[in-house]
């Protein structure tokens, strides 16, 4: 049952239209009965894909939400240890979460023993809560400043857009923040498995961290770079992601960079650093010529690396006009 069925339901039996004159409190703990009783339909299976050593992924083809892929947006990571299994990142929703879990259990006769959220924007944790609620407490590690935004304004605001953007198919997700603080240069040890951090300041967020699996020549980038998508960028700096590449090719060389979002591979920081130079060094020269925004986007289109990849860059059309915007302003503030 979704919830608008459950409350045409409801209104039909009265129990919506006498709520509107209970007192506040009434109403706070009906609606979170609500949201516990009703809940999204499960979601289909993904495989696991083995792809190192010691790190399995269930691939997300899509790049963005929708009815139909219930959220199913973002690439999950499991590193496997000999302490249990090691969760990147864990989905959009409680039944995202749930499915990765089914997938486990047929692969491992191991526990979840730990997750790391590599940033904030909700396709990343939202599914902490179906771990938890499997296996039990256990340590979320995030950067602080990823915890401070989960457990502000971010947690619910991504919560509630992954219902309005999937037409509520992922109601009953919780928000189930990180609970342990990390930092560049920290490592996680989980038998003989060494996991590293890597954070070089603000790129797709002020906060992300990525993960080195030492030995295996991969890491896990969260949204640092994509692959055939577009990335968001309202909370982030393309100065500061081309320095993050810098930094990751200099101090985790892997043979394997895994995105948030697209195919893994040696190639990932190349092409997100083509598209960005192109987006970013385009609006640059604009601001230093004088150039309004709009002769700036007239640049970054005719800039050859991003007119190669507009055609197989996942929403490109739809995205591209915001992100010259933000490139410009951020071009702009480092003129002064």
């Amino acid at each position: 049952m979704n919830r608008r069925h459950f409350l045409r339901s409801l209104a039909a039996a009265g129990v919506v239209g006498a709520a509107e004159f209970a007192p506040w409190h009434a109403v706070s703990a009906f609606a979170n009965d609500l949201d516990n009783f009703v809940r999204g339909p499960a979601v289909k299976d993904h495989p696991l894909r083995q792809l190192s050593k010691h790190v399995w992924m269930i691939f997300s083809p899509d790049g963005f939400p929708t009815p139909e892929n219930q959220g199913m947006m973002c690439n999950l990571t499991f590193i496997d240890t000999p302490k249990g299994l090691v969760a990147v990142d864990t989905g959009a929703s409680v039944q995202i979460g749930e499915m990765a879990i089914r997938q486990l259990k047929q692969k491992f006769n191991k526990p979840v023993v730990a997750i790391i959220n590599t940033h904030y924007h909700g396709d990343h944790f939202l599914g902490n809560q179906a771990f938890v609620e499997a296996y039990g407490d256990m340590p979320i590690y995030a950067h602080a400043g990823t915890i401070e935004q989960i457990k502000g304004m971010e947690g619910n605001t991504w919560r509630r857009l992954m219902e309005q953007w999937t037409n509520q198919a992922t109601m009953g997700t919780k928000v189930v923040a990180p609970t342990v603080t990390v930092d560049h240069g920290q490592e996680l040890k989980f038998g003989d498995v060494v996991l590293r951090l890597h954070h070089y300041g603000k790129a797709h967020t002020p906060s992300d961290i990525c993960v080195e699996v030492v030995g295996d020549g991969l890491t896990c980038i969260g949204d640092v770079a994509m692959n055939g998508r577009i990335a968001n960028m309202d909370d982030g700096s393309y100065a500061g992601t081309l320095k993050t590449y810098v930094a990751l090719e200099k101090n985790a060389p892997s043979k394997i960079w895994l995105p948030g979002h697209g195919e893994p591979g040696a190639g990932v920081l190349a092409w997100n650093r083509s598209l960005f130079e192109g987006i970013y060094e385009s609006c640059v020269k604009a601001v230093e010529a004088g150039q309004p925004m709009e002769e700036a986007k007239e640049l970054v289109l005719r800039d050859p690396r991003v007119a190669s990849q507009a055609r197989t860059t996942k929403g490109f059309d739809s995205n591209i006009g915001k992100y010259v915007s933000l490139a410009y302003l951020e071009a702009e503030a480092a003129a002064f």
